[in-house]
């Protein structure tokens, strides 16, 4: 078993296997399940994140508050119709990324990855690399053990929840996952995987958990958005030779450490940052008053 991103890497080597196959074979220790029934599950996973990323990609689904809905509409029909900053590619994956966010807050399937509130990220990026890199059914399976993995190693050593470390451990966490999924899928190498993994997690860290009224929808659903993004972009960087100068592990332990240092306020509570705003008070306050 592994429990840092060093005893991954040395599993690999020791073994000559890809990150994906070590998951795969540890989790079939830990479960006492075939490697078939592992792969089935996550070819059932991969299917909900595909319908969630394009859910409400072409029609408004408004959240369970009303305060949200249509903007994964809105960012599609702007990439498709307008002449946009960014481009076609980072354009879609804040759409799709959008379109599950807005699903979770509405009370549709999603897969948490590793939370509803940043579940958004991963099947953006997949979706994405999909696309632009001409994937089947079969990569995106590896690409999704290949986060897997990372996902562990952030569980074992930090925390995914935001009212103990911010948003930083749910959007950062889903952000690393997903860039080192898009790496691999890119045919990176396992150091540059971890690589991206840091740099995504660098890119987020400190970021607080604010959500007004306590509910998972703004600023949450935005910040899905740009998750997707950050994990492109560390992916990038990583596959263009851009290192971390801190290793993986030692910066998930630094999230986690930045996270216990948060006040309580800024995280999850919906007292402190863009829930304490004067805006963000008065709509607490009128959601109160009409529910």
């Amino acid at each position: 078993m592994y429990h840092s991103a060093k005893q991954l890497l040395e599993l690999c080597e020791k073994q000559r296997k890809p990150i994906y196959e070590i998951v795969i074979e540890e989790e079939c220790k830990s479960s006492g399940s075939d490697p078939e029934i592992i792969i089935s599950q996550m070819k059932e996973i991969l299917s909900v994140m595909e319908h969630s990323s394009q859910s409400t990609l072409n029609k408004k689904v408004s959240t369970l508050s009303g305060m949200m809905g249509g903007d994964a509409q809105r960012v599609n029909e702007y990439q498709k119709n307008a002449k946009t900053l960014l481009g076609v590619i980072p354009n879609k994956a804040m759409a799709m990324a959008l379109s599950t966010a807005e699903v979770n807050a509405s009370m549709g399937k999603i897969v948490a990855a590793p939370t509803a509130g940043s579940s958004g990220i991963l099947p953006a990026v997949l979706m994405i690399i999909k696309e632009s890199l001409y994937l089947n059914e079969e990569d995106l399976i590896h690409a999704l053990f290949v986060a897997s993995g990372i996902g562990q190693v952030i569980g074992q050593n930090a925390t995914f929840s935001g009212a103990e470390g911010g948003c930083q451990v749910e959007c950062g966490s889903a952000a690393a996952m997903a860039a080192g999924a898009a790496v691999f899928a890119s045919e990176g190498n396992n150091e540059q995987i971890f690589h991206a993994a840091s740099i995504a997690l660098i890119n987020i860290m400190v970021l607080v958990c604010d959500p007004i009224a306590g509910l998972v929808e703004f600023p949450c659903i935005l910040r899905n958005a740009s998750g997707a993004l950050n994990a492109l972009s560390a992916a990038d960087l990583a596959l263009a030779g851009v290192k971390s100068m801190v290793p993986f592990d030692e910066v998930v332990k630094a999230m986690y450490k930045v996270g216990k240092a948060l006040p309580e306020n800024l995280r999850e509570t919906g007292l402190g940052g863009i829930a304490g705003t004067p805006t963000g008070c008065a709509i607490r306050n009128s959601l109160l008053k009409n529910g």
